[in-house]
């Protein structure tokens, strides 16, 4: 119950580096469930939802430790004993949908609780179902878990019902261990479904067509590696400071940015007259992710005429569309921004009219915002949702006065030591408990 006190209205400066990628590091600690030898994956977020998939995987039988520099280092026993799974920390996350790919090669039958995370509204798991039903996998709701059942799997052909990310890693995974072919169309191509694809090459397999919506992958029975492997840099993460920054009227360094996943959204903060400058282009660790060190500098925004909307990629991407709310407070004119996926995140944007934002519901999808505005403090408690979360604090960061920010816990699951890291950045925040 963690509170952010924030003195907001300050300009910020200095430096700051992206970290990896939330979503890829929980879809690699689902993975590692394939491989029977030990799986390190380097320089992983110490984040809530980490955390919560971890405390799953001890509950279960796997080894898991920290090194000193971040690195999760997963061994699984011989057994898993799914009848310990400690079902508080799995309900708390979402993910913890992806562990039926793997664990279908383990088990003819067993439960998993049902998947958690961000209240936005209804998030359909019938994906998945559909998905996995081609493989030879029946799932059943039954009360508060899935009974999964895998008695004959087969490889296939597969059209996913929709291009969802977690439901293209399950779909990767359950084949992975599926001798022969299987292609998965109208997949997603997104930064986590890539960092998967590279980690199944790691550990041995054939993947094709990684990055496009096609992606075909020959699937082997056993998996036994030493495997080390480095997750890509979070493009959300990047988002979130290019919003700060363009929010609070910044100029300050981002660095080790994965451009490949940015390019539709620094576009659209130029035509917006957002300024930046690349300074530097290089590769990640993992020698495949493109970064860019940038430059924000202060600027004078302007509204688009048109709207702003997500799509799966190469589109805007779906978690870095909130982050135009609070940008769009402080550009001079009127952003229609259309949140089509989900049913509730739209309303929550507007907790950022207690902010003294001027925003307008069109209905469940859609907001209306005038800029600019000068923002004020206000006392706001997070909504269950980690972006919505995440935006109440940008607008907190440019809104004179003290502010509170009340249960952060929603920020912690996707965002490390992100109090100090603003700090260093110049911003007045203290954390509090309740």
């Amino acid at each position: 119950m963690a509170i952010f006190q924030i003195e907001g209205g300050k300009k910020l400066s200095g430096v700051v580096q992206i970290n990896t990628s939330k979503n890829s590091a929980v879809a690699l600690i689902c993975a590692s469930l394939l491989n029977s030898g030990k799986t390190t994956l380097k320089q992983m977020p110490r984040i809530e939802e980490v955390n919560r998939l971890i405390e799953v995987l001890l509950s279960i039988g796997v080894s898991v430790s920290w090194s000193e520099n971040n690195d999760l280092i997963i061994i699984p026993p011989k057994n898993l004993n799914l009848k310990n799974i400690n079902t508080e920390s799995a309900l708390k996350t979402r993910s913890i949908i992806i562990f039926i790919g793997p664990l279908i090669h383990l088990f003819k039958t067993f439960y998993i609780p049902r998947a958690g995370g961000c209240a936005l509204g209804k998030r359909t798991v019938r994906p998945h179902f559909f998905a996995l039903e081609r493989l030879g996998v029946k799932i059943e709701t039954v009360k508060e878990a899935y009974k999964i059942t895998s008695k004959a799997l087969k490889n296939a052909e597969i059209v996913l019902y929709e291009s969802g990310d977690t439901v293209t890693i399950n779909t990767l995974l359950a084949a992975a261990k599926i001798k022969g072919k299987t292609t998965i169309k109208l997949a997603s191509a997104n930064y986590q479904v890539q960092d998967i694809c590279l980690f199944l090459k790691k550990i041995g397999l054939h993947v094709e067509g990684i990055g496009t919506t096609t992606i075909t992958i020959y699937g082997t029975p056993r998996i036994n590696k030493t495997v080390v492997y480095y997750p890509s840099e979070d493009p959300i993460e990047a988002m979130l400071f290019l919003a700060i920054a363009a929010t609070t009227n910044s100029s300050i360094t981002i660095k080790r940015c994965p451009i490949d996943f940015l390019e539709l959204e620094l576009l659209k903060l130029e035509k917006m007259n957002f300024k930046y400058k690349i300074l530097k282009r290089y590769k990640s660790k993992n020698n495949v992710t493109n970064l860019i060190d940038l430059k924000t500098n202060q600027s004078k925004l302007e509204a688009l005429e048109e709207k702003i909307y997500a799509r799966p990629f190469p589109g805007l991407n779906i978690d870095n569309l909130p982050f135009f709310v609070p940008i769009a407070t402080q550009a001079k004119g009127q952003t229609l921004i259309h949140d089509w996926v989900f049913e509730n995140r739209a309303i929550y944007y507007l907790e950022l009219t207690k902010l003294g934002a001027d925003i307008i519901l069109a209905d469940p999808h859609r907001v209306y915002i005038n800029g600019p505005t000068k923002l004020k403090a206000a006392e706001v408690i997070c909504p269950p949702a980690l972006r919505p979360a995440a935006i109440i604090m940008i607008a907190m960061l440019a809104a004179k006065g003290t502010s509170l920010l009340r249960n952060v816990y929603s920020i912690n699951r996707g965002y490390e030591d992100l109090s100090r890291r603003l700090k260093k950045l110049g911003a007045r925040i203290e954390i509090l408990e309740k």
